[in-house]
């Protein structure tokens, strides 16, 4: 546990159905998911220089604001309206889409695939809590340069990263190829 979050095991993820025999155009919007992914993998990557440039006293609060504010994964947390409880009208971001819709529909597929829609809802809440707190970490960071300071913005964004990387792939492996196979687009 950090900082009273609690985080999900991830030997407890509901075993993934095999699906057989998918066609290329089958595995084509798995293939979609994982690019869209690796958006929010170059983010982190971005994160973490972030945090050794406001160490290194080469970023300052507004930089860090300015800089993750603009960031794809930090907006579309912010407006995914069923994870932090803020409404907005944008409602086409990547986890809008994966709550309002691919989850839902998933969840209709049978037993298997409401266990890991349900599971994947759940590392969303793990995955913003985290977010949120590497960026105020961050913005602590920048207003009191100290090593006190950095340790901690390392410590969530370490966190972060394992977290949300290991979120990723399972996603892209649970509901990836279940995609195509159901017509979830």
């Amino acid at each position: 546990m950090l900082l009273d979050i609690k985080f999900l095991d991830d030997a407890t993820r509901p075993p993934i159905p095999v699906l057989e025999n998918l066609t290329a155009a089958q595995r084509a919007p798995g293939h979609h998911l994982r690019m869209i992914h690796d958006h929010l993998r170059d983010n982190m990557v971005t994160l973490g220089k972030l945090i050794e440039r406001a160490n290194a006293r080469q970023a300052s609060l507004a930089d860090i604001a300015a800089e993750t504010d603009n960031m794809a994964m930090v907006a579309n947390y912010r407006r995914f309206g069923n994870l932090c409880g803020q409404h907005c009208g944008i409602v086409n971001t990547h986890h809008t889409i994966e709550d309002h819709h691919l989850f839902p529909v998933l969840a209709q597929q049978g037993p298997a695939f409401k266990a890991i829609a349900e599971r994947l809802t759940a590392e969303h809440v793990v995955v913003h809590e985290l977010l949120e707190r590497l960026v105020a970490a961050l913005n602590d960071l920048a207003a009191e340069p100290n090593e006190t300071r950095f340790n901690e913005a390392r410590e969530i964004y370490h966190t972060l990263e394992r977290v949300l990387l290991s979120h990723l792939g399972w996603e892209e492996e649970a509901m990836g190829d279940a995609l195509g196979h159901f017509e979830i687009m």
